[in-house]
């Protein structure tokens, strides 16, 4: 095991910060995720993104987080409040994830995969492993490129038998049992 005992510097020079950038994604290119695509409805218009970087946050009150670049289409509804919904991919929806990373804009996204209403506002991928439903709760962070959103979660909808879809050193892939 190496270990770095340097000291750490005050303030990292914009070099050296792009460079441990790098080596953090090098680093977390073997961390496998779930994918999922975070929609919501805002004023009409229908908006939905890929993501991994999602997590639980806490069971009380029940909880996520999201993390969404300031520059995505995503995140101008969820910094003026709009509700969310956190759709669980499946393996053999990458074609969803794909059109909602960039291959498609605005509405087109929902052009592929069987896309429903909710009571509860935001659009829901009707066979998704799950669909996750959380309100705003207007509590973001930001910090550097990104917004952290929470939501507190209102219900959740499961598909039994599903095999998730996820994403590990570039590629998707599904899990496999030991």
């Amino acid at each position: 095991m190496n270990i770095d005992v340097r000291p750490r510097p005050e303030i990292l020079d914009k070099t050296e910060t792009r460079e441990i950038a790098e080596a953090l994604k090098d680093g977390l290119r073997s961390l496998a995720k779930a994918v999922a695509v975070i929609t919501c409805e805002h004023e009409g218009q229908r908006y939905a993104m890929t993501a991994t970087a999602i997590s639980e946050l806490s069971m009380d009150p029940p909880s996520m987080l999201v993390c969404v670049n300031k520059t995505a289409s995503l995140y101008e509804p969820l910094s003026h409040g709009a509700d969310f919904c956190i759709n669980i991919l499946c393996a053999e929806q990458s074609e969803i994830s794909n059109m909602c990373s960039g291959k498609a804009k605005g509405e087109s996204r929902f052009t592929v995969g069987s896309w429903l209403g909710s009571p509860l506002g935001p659009p829901y991928l009707e066979d998704a492993q799950a669909n996750i439903f959380c309100r705003n709760v207007s509590k973001n962070f930001e910090h550097g490129t990104h917004n952290i959103f929470i939501g507190e979660v209102e219900q959740v909808l499961r598909r039994e038998l599903a095999k998730p879809l996820v994403y590990m050193d570039g590629r998707y892939g599904e899990f496999a049992s030991a």
